[in-house]
Parts: structure tokens; C-alpha cells; sequence
């Protein structure tokens, strides 16, 4: 039995809850199109707006459609094995491909090693034992400005005869042009078949009228034009004969064929134009059954021109020039007279060359123009292999410097978690508010792409970034670190990109998460602070403008005193006087529930008090605290990046250790000096300090005496001795004895009542003391 093939050992590392594939040896290269797809970061990502090579993701995209996806960079990894030894030397991600590195052994790399040597020999390094990217580049640059290039593609510049050029140039203008290797444009073998046989169909063409000159030109060169005039006239000439057979047919119909009264008074109000449209649709003549078209009097006055032109080009040269009316024979007889021309007419070639003159066309056709161009065409096309050879060496150089970064973060995101480097969609680092932020995602659309990266339950912030030379793009900072405070829609900052160069940013879109969970413990204070201070605007607002209002009412009764009269005094309600009273009641009542909170709160000992009021700042901010921690844990890379046309293949979780990381703060450099003093200071204010102070102090005062520490360690001579002074239960214990009251079970005897004392105990009835017994005698 044949044996099983080894199954290749992967090996994982984990970061961002994802298991993550190493790239260390050469079969991990060439066994990955065993490994499961699914434990792949991402599938595929967008050829342009990533800080990679560009013309590597394209050659990589065999299919064009601006996107690389999991089986092209598998095909780009067989194409590399079949041309390189060691695949494992991928790791390295060297600019240069030593020569001995080029696989030997196998007709591709045998092809690929012998062009590598000739690139070398060209540029006059015969003994170099490594070829760099800017050799092969080199060597393309000068060879694409030769005659031929081998791409099939010739531009009017590779010939010196004028007349090719002029031929090649009608063809470009005709047929369209493709880019040449050296930027020119020209023309390929289908176009100039395609070219010469156009123009055959149009000699072709002509070529029927000469042979047929009797029938489709009866008129010689006059017949185009003749064609023309009956054509304009035609419909109105048809309409003109079907009235007089439908007024033979039935004499009742008369009038309405002639339009009636009612019809020329419409228009008669108005100023009349022989060209109007009311008159033009009216019959060409008077209408009546069986009468011939007079062409001179008794005429439509918005056709008279056309049917002028009509009879001159027309009428008279094929019926006389003596024919003064037309019978609807006589208009028969004319359209059969033209009709084989207008036929002939209408199956005229409509390709791009009928432009050209005929004369033109037949001299293209009589000379070797055809010939001589196929025959540069395929002069050029013959280099084509050796042109395939130069751009294989490019490929593989490529390849061998850029598909390791690739597999780190495509099939996993290594770079990303490797803090020494940025990933490749880190289009660089954003300063603003203080902070720096290396998340940053180049964005084509706003408003889209926030759509769905607001799932990644991250603050990102949008922001428009120009230079001075007009240069434009837009990017999405990811805010990991700090607070919100001063993030808000108009802020200015600079953005640096990878390439060093400054943008100067602006945001223009924030998307709303928690950043770290001490924004969100201060986050209820801060909403409440804004809101007293808008109610506080709200109704200092109501107060100014109600004063006014009276201010307005005061002056116009001091105007108009003496002509108003007093008011008589309201009488007190009753009804009035017991709700006021209700109301004073329900006041007391609720202030002096509170001062007895307030006095059994003081009554505790101060440490108590300070977890008391500790526990209550957490119970408020506790909600949002736990919120902000669900979301911190729920922080998501992947809908960020699909956003921007990836299609990532998990959760890419950012942890908080990681997001401290991506944003920092500002600090001090090590080694720096602290300013001593400060110009401008605000006046200090040691009041907080003090109270901060004097709080902690009382905290541990209160709690080492409720437990007789201080009077142990002062030996008697300070706090409550709690030998003789049992200290009173805390919070905790009443809170203890409450859930044990609650929790205990139930007893069969009776509960006395908490209200009414219980009855004393009867007196124990006195016993009668026993005789002492006689002594004995």
C-alpha cells in the first residue's frame, strides 16, 4: 500500500484572540494551500490605498479587478517555487535576488536565470552574483525606448517613412489607440485589420453606384440632392393624397378634411407666421376628391419653400419643367424614380472611415500600407519573449522582497501585533489633542465607511488631510487612549504619512465609543455638570426675557396711570388655603425624612461615611463603567478594515494594553528637566489638597480607633478603649444581620408585640418553709 503523504506541522502564535500562522520555513510557503482558509485574518484587500508596493499587489491580481483574494497570492507562491531554490529564503524580504537563488533545475528558472544574466551583461555586470530591482529597471527603461519593444503595440514613431506615419495615425484616429510600453500611443494587428477592412466595404460601396450609375444615380451628381428634397416633402405629400381618396370615398367628410372655421379663428386672434405650427399642420392644399397638388398657387404658405425646392430638384428634371401640378401618379412615379438611390443610401457603410474621401480610401487600398505596418507589427511582437524575460526577472525580484511582509498581513496580521513596524493599512500617524495615533486607514468615503466601522466599537475620528501642493485624502484616526473631551467636529491637527511627508487634518466625523473605563467613571458627572449648566443658560434665558416683559408692562401702566383703575382685592380661597397646607405637609414630611438619613449617616463613624459615599460614586458610575469595559473587550479591527474593502476572516480583537499602545499620550522625554516655575499660572488653590488630605486622614483615624488600634498603640493615651467600649455595629454587620433575619427559618412560637409591652410575669406564689424535725431524745 502506497504511504500516506506527511501532514505538514504548522505552527501558531495568538494575539488579538485569533490563531495566527508563522511563516518560518519553506514548506510553510509551499504548503499553504492546504492550510484551512478559515484560520486565514483576511481574504482579500484592496489593491491601491495600502503602504505596499503597489505594482507588486497588481502583478499579484492576475484577474485586474483592483483586488487581491486568497487563491491569486496561492498562485503567487507556486509561480515563485517553480523559479526559486529555497523558498524559505522569502523570510529575509531582501531589495536584491542573489543569482544562485534562481532554481536551475526547472525550465522556468532555467528561462528566468539566462534573461537575469543578459539584464547583468547590458548594464555591464557580468561577474555580479545578485540582481537588484533598479537593474531590471534600468535595463526596461532603455529597451522600452527602442523602435520595437515587444508588445505588439506601434506607434507612429517607430517608423520613418510619412506615409506609414500618416496611415498609422488615420487608423489611431479611426480605430482608437493602446498605450506602448513606452507610453506612446498606438495601434495593434486587429486594429489595422480592422481598419483595411472598412475600407473595403466602403470602396465596395461606391463601387455599386458606378457599376449601377442608371438606376441609383438617374439624376448623376443632382440625385443626393433630389433625394434630399423629396424626403423633406415626403410625409406631407402622402398626407395630402390620402385626404383627396378619403374625400372621393365619401363626400361627408369634406369639411373635416379641410380643417374647419372654427379651427383658423383659433389662430387668427394671434399674429400670424407662415412657419407656425398651428399652419404647418394644416393639409398642404385644398383638399377635394381627385384633385392634383398645384405646385405654384393654392399653397400651405409654411410649405411653399420646401415644395419650391421640391419641384426645382425634383419635378422638373424627371417630369419637365412645363409641370405646374402634381397627380398622385406623378408622385408615385417620383418616389419609384428615387427609391433604388435612397435604398443604395441607406446601406452605406456606418463604420469611422466613411469620412474619409474615396479617392483616399481606393489609394490606401492600392498601396502596401497593410503589409508594410503587419510586418513592423510583427517585428516588435517577435521581442515579445525576450521582453516576457526582463518582466519575469522584475517578478520574481518583487516576489521574493515583498511576499513575506504580504503573508504577515494578509494571511496573518504579525506587523499589526508587532508593535516594532506598522501593518500595511497604518497609513501613518495622526498628532492632535495631545496624543498620537498610529491606527490610521486611508478612507475613500466618509459617510460610508462609518456605516459599518462603527462596529468595531472604537472612537474613530474622520478627518480631511491637504497639502499645499492641492494634494487631498481622507483618513480614519482610531482614538485608543485618553478621553473625548476636546474631540469634537472642526479640531485641527497634523498628520504625518508613511512617507514622512505633512498633511495638515481636520475632523470633519467622530464615531462615538468609550476609550478607556476612567472616562467612563467620570463620564455621569460630566453629563450632569452640562446639563445644570444648559438648564442654568435655559432658564437664566426665560428669567431675562420674563423681567422684560415686565419691565415693558411697568412702563406702559406708568403711561397710562390716570386712566386706569384699581383693581379690586382678591378674596382668599378656601380651597387654596388646605392645598397650600397639604403641600407645606408633604414638604415637612419629605425634610424630615431626609434629616433622619442625614442625622443616622452622621451618626456613623467617618470611615463608614467615606465607603458610604465611595460606594455611591461607584453605583452611579458603575453602569457606565461596565459598559465601557463590554466595549473595550468588544474593540474590533475587522469592520474598520472591511470598510476600506478588505474582507477580514475573524474578530481582530484591540486589546486595551494594545490600544494604550497605538494611542500615546504626552509625556516628557527621559532624561528631561521639569519647568521650576511657569509664567502666566493660574493662582495655585491648595484647598482640594487639603481636603483630599483630610479626608484620608480622618478615613484612617475613624477606622484604626473603631477597632481600639490608636489607644493600643498610644498605650492608653489616645482613642476608645474598646475593652470597656464595645464598638457599635457597622454597616456591614447590620447588613449581615439583616439577610440573616431575613434567611432564618421559622419557629412555631409566638412573636410578641413590638407595640404593646408584654404583660409582666405573675409572682412565684411564696413557698411555706418545711418544719425542721424534733431532735431526738
Amino acid at each position: 500500500m502506497a504511504s500516506k503523504p506527511a501532514i505538514h506541522r504548522w505552527r501558531f502564535g495568538r494575539a488579538g484572540g485569533l490563531n495566527q500562522v508563522r511563516f518560518e520555513s519553506a514548506e510553510d510557503y509551499r504548503d499553504l494551500a492546504s492550510l484551512d482558509q478559515k484560520l486565514w485574518v483576511a481574504l482579500t484587500c484592496p489593491v491601491r490605498g495600502l503602504e505596499f508596493d503597489e505594482k507588486t499587489l497588481a502583478l499579484i491580481d492576475t484577474d485586474g479587478d483592483a483586488r487581491v483574494r486568497a487563491p491569486e497570492i496561492i498562485t503567487a507562491i507556486r509561480w515563485t517555487d517553480l523559479r526559486l531554490k529555497d523558498l524559505g529564503a522569502l523570510k529575509d524580504g531582501r531589495a536584491s535576488l542573489p543569482l544562485d537563488l534562481i532554481h536551475d533545475q526547472t525550465p522556468e528558472g532555467q528561462v528566468l536565470l539566462a534573461s537575469a544574466r543578459r539584464i547583468l551583461e547590458v548594464l555591464e555586470k557580468p561577474d555580479a552574483t545578485e540582481i537588484a530591482l533598479a537593474d531590471v529597471e534600468a535595463i526596461a527603461s532603455q529597451l522600452t525606448q527602442t523602435r520595437f519593444n515587444g508588445d505588439g503595440i506601434l506607434p507612429a514613431e517607430s517608423t520613418d517613412d510619412p506615409f506609414l506615419q500618416k496611415v498609422i495615425q488615420e487608423i489611431a484616429a479611426t480605430q482608437g489607440t493602446e498605450t506602448d510600453r513606452s507610453g506612446h500611443p498606438g495601434i495593434t494587428q486587429a486594429r489595422l485589420d480592422t481598419f483595411f477592412e472598412q475600407l473595403a466595404d466602403c470602396n465596395a460601396w461606391a463601387a455599386r453606384a458606378e457599376s449601377e450609375a442608371a438606376t441609383l444615380l438617374p439624376l448623376r451628381d443632382a440625385t443626393p440632392a433630389a433625394a434630399a428634397a423629396l424626403e423633406a416633402v415626403r410625409t406631407k405629400l402622402d398626407d395630402y393624397f390620402a385626404r383627396c381618396r378619403l374625400a372621393a370615398f365619401d363626400p361627408r367628410a369634406l369639411a373635416a378634411l379641410n380643417r374647419k372655421e372654427e379651427d383658423y379663428l383659433a389662430i387668427a386672434a394671434r399674429d400670424l407666421c407662415i412657419t407656425a405650427d398651428e399652419v404647418a399642420g394644416f393639409p398642404l392644399a385644398r383638399i377635394e376628391a381627385g384633385r392634383a397638388l398645384p405646385l405654384q398657387e393654392g399653397l400651405n404658405p409654411a410649405w411653399s419653400g420646401p415644395i419650391a425646392t421640391f419641384v426645382t430638384a425634383v419635378v422638373h428634371p424627371i417630369l419637365g419643367s412645363s409641370t405646374t401640378s402634381l397627380t398622385e401618379s406623378d408622385w408615385a412615379a417620383l418616389k419609384a424614380k428615387l427609391a433604388p438611390h435612397q435604398a443604395w443610401m441607406n446601406g452605406k457603410p456606418a463604420s469611422p472611415v466613411a469620412a474619409l474621401d474615396l479617392a483616399r480610401i481606393r489609394e490606401l487600398l492600392a498601396s502596401n500600407a497593410r503589409a508594410d505596418i503587419a510586418q513592423l507589427i510583427a517585428e516588435d511582437r517577435s521581442l515579445e519573449a525576450d521582453y516576457n524575460a526582463i518582466a519575469d526577472v522584475e517578478k520574481l525580484i518583487r516576489y521574493f522582497r515583498d511576499l513575506h511582509r504580504l503573508l504577515n498581513n494578509f494571511v496573518s496580521f504579525t506587523d499589526f501585533y508587532d508593535r516594532d513596524q506598522l501593518a500595511t493599512f497604518q497609513a501613518g500617524t495622526l498628532l492632535l489633542d495631545a496624543r498620537a495615533c498610529d491606527l490610521c486607514v486611508r478612507v475613500d468615503d466618509p459617510g460610508k465607511h462609518a456605516a459599518l466601522a462603527g462596529m468595531a466599537k472604537t472612537y474613530l475620528a474622520y478627518c480631511d488631510c491637504t497639502r499645499a501642493s492641492g494634494e487631498k485624502m481622507t483618513i480614519a484616526a482610531a482614538f485608543t487612549n485618553g478621553d473625548s473631551d476636546n474631540l469634537m467636529v472642526g479640531r485641527n491637527g497634523l498628520f504625518y504619512d508613511r512617507k514622512g511627508r505633512d498633511w495638515d487634518a481636520t475632523i470633519t466625523k467622530v464615531v462615538e465609543n468609550p476609550i478607556s473605563i476612567r472616562q467612563a467613571f467620570w463620564a455621569p458627572y460630566k453629563k450632569l455638570v452640562r446639563m445644570v449648566e444648559e438648564q442654568v443658560a435655559k432658564r437664566a434665558a426665560e428669567a431675562e426675557s420674563a423681567s422684560e416683559k415686565h419691565l415693558a408692562s411697568a412702563a406702559d401702566t406708568a403711561a397710562n396711570i390716570d386712566k386706569t383703575k384699581p383693581a379690586p382685592g382678591r378674596k382668599i380661597d378656601v380651597g387654596t388655603v388646605a392645598a397650600l397646607g397639604v403641600a407645606f405637609g408633604a414638604i415637612g414630611t419629605l425634610l424630615a425624612t431626609i434629616a433622619g438619613h442625614l442625622f443616622g449617616l452622621v451618626l456613623l463613624p467617618f470611615w463608614q461615611i467615606v465607603l458610604a459615599f465611595i460606594a455611591i460614586l461607584f453605583i452611579v458610575s458603575g453602569p457606565s463603567m461596565l459598559i465601557a469595559w463590554l466595549k473595550l473587550r468588544q474593540r474590533n479591527l475587522g469592520p474598520i478594515l472591511d470598510a476600506s474593502g478588505w474582507a477580514v476572516n475573524g474578530r481582530v480583537k484591540v486589546p486595551v494594553s494594545l490600544g494604550r499602545s497605538l494611542t500615546t499620550i504626552a509625556k516628557l522625554p527621559p532624561g528631561s528637566v521639569p519647568a521650576v516655575s511657569e509664567k502666566f499660572a493660574e493662582p495655585p488653590v491648595f484647598w482640594p489638597k487639603l481636603v483630599a488630605f483630610g479626608v484620608a486622614l480622618g478615613f484612617f483615624y475613624s477606622l484604626f480607633n473603631h477597632y481600639g488600634l490608636i489607644h493600643k498603640w498610644s498605650e492608653g493615651r489616645f482613642g476608645i478603649d474598646r475593652d470597656l467600649n464595645p464598638p457599635p455595629p457597622s454597616i456591614l454587620d447590620k447588613l449581615e444581620e439583616a439577610i440573616t433575619s431575613v434567611t432564618a427559618p421559622e419557629t412555631n412560637a409566638p412573636v410578641e408585640s413590638a407595640e404593646a409591652p408584654a404583660d409582666p410575669p405573675a409572682p412565684a406564689p411564696e413557698s411555706t418553709p418545711e418544719p425542721e424535725p424534733a431532735p431526738a431524745p
